[in-house]
């Protein structure tokens, strides 16, 4: 078993992302397959609450979002890059922007009646009740997207995303930087799982030639494994110790104290668990779990909350 455990779903965007890079990264994994929707008890028994898709394990740490495996991956392998010490910072902003805003776009477009009528082809009408059931539980009762306003804001997106191509293969040069893996995972959605709807990528060509670049980079070297072998890797395994400065205090939480780590924005489901590191780009808790022993769990600071936790 590779020591990078994957634990995600074919169909998800954000594991597309992370997939693709494994294979730029030429790297051995080991997928476990979990649930598009909650309940996920194999999944929860690692992270403790957090239940987006996907998550990294690398023995008994685990990994949630995709920001955070991205720079887990850069750590282990820097080479051939994610993070092109030019443009570091503008790759950063785009791929935060694609993994926001344009997801955003996309996937309300892709999922008007043609796009759900692909995506759940011979699926009984409960399973498609089941999964927008679940997925406006985790925009916690907010409004998604109309599918008019998400195609005209996709169409402009799709241009701007032209335009950083033209005259070169990837967004911010010659070759693929996290950028591009964050830019092509809704776009792919929208080839792969909806292609009723993909003619909306025939207006911008070097998009299209451009995701054709992307999807021949591959998958890597993927192994499979069953959720419960994960599990006893975890049991048996000893958290790495965190490496660099620890704290940065910006909370006025002391280590060690019980905290809760959630979502600012969307799958707000928390993990409570005791505060071991609060880095400049990341938190980590302790936390034991009768499945799968004592682990860390490890978030990047952007894009989450800190709070201690309730006495």
């Amino acid at each position: 078993m590779s020591d990078l455990i994957l634990h995600h779903y074919p169909t998800s965007p954000f594991a597309e992302k992370v997939r693709l890079i494994l294979g730029h990264k030429q790297l051995a994994w080991t997928s476990v397959f979990i649930p598009m929707i909650m309940p996920k008890p194999d999944l929860t028994a690692l992270t403790g609450g957090y239940r987006k898709t996907p998550v990294l394990q690398i023995g008994a740490d685990i990994y949630c979002d995709t920001a955070l495996i991205c720079d887990v991956l850069e750590h282990l392998v820097p080479t051939p890059t994610i993070y092109p010490e030019a443009v570091k910072g503008a790759a950063r902003i785009v791929a935060q922007w694609a993994d926001g805003a344009l997801f955003t776009a996309a996937m309300a477009y892709n999922f008007q009646p043609a796009g759900v009528a692909q995506v759940f082809a011979g699926a009984p009408e409960s399973a498609v009740k089941a999964f927008v059931a679940d997925r406006a539980a985790m925009r916690s009762g907010g409004a998604r997207m109309a599918s008019a306003d998400a195609a005209a804001t996709y169409k402009s997106y799709l241009r701007r995303i032209a335009s950083m191509l033209h005259g070169q293969d990837f967004l911010f040069g010659a070759q693929p930087c996290v950028a591009d893996f964050a830019a092509y995972h809704p776009l792919w959605f929208t080839q792969e799982r909806t292609p009723a709807l993909a003619g909306i990528l025939d207006a911008t060509p070097e998009v299209k030639t451009w995701m054709a670049r992307m999807k021949a980079i591959g998958h890597g070297t993927p192994g499979k494994c069953s959720a419960e072998e994960a599990l006893q890797l975890a049991r048996s395994a000893t958290p790495a110790p965190v490496q660099g400065e620890v704290f940065q205090d910006e909370h006025g939480i002391a280590l060690g104290s019980q905290v809760v780590i959630a979502a600012d924005n969307f799958g707000l489901e928390p993990t409570e668990g005791e505060l071991v590191a609060a880095t400049r780009t990341r938190y980590t808790l302790r936390r034991t779990d009768e499945r799968a022993g004592t682990v860390h769990v490890h978030f990047p600071r952007v894009g989450f909350t800190l709070k201690k936790a309730s006495a």
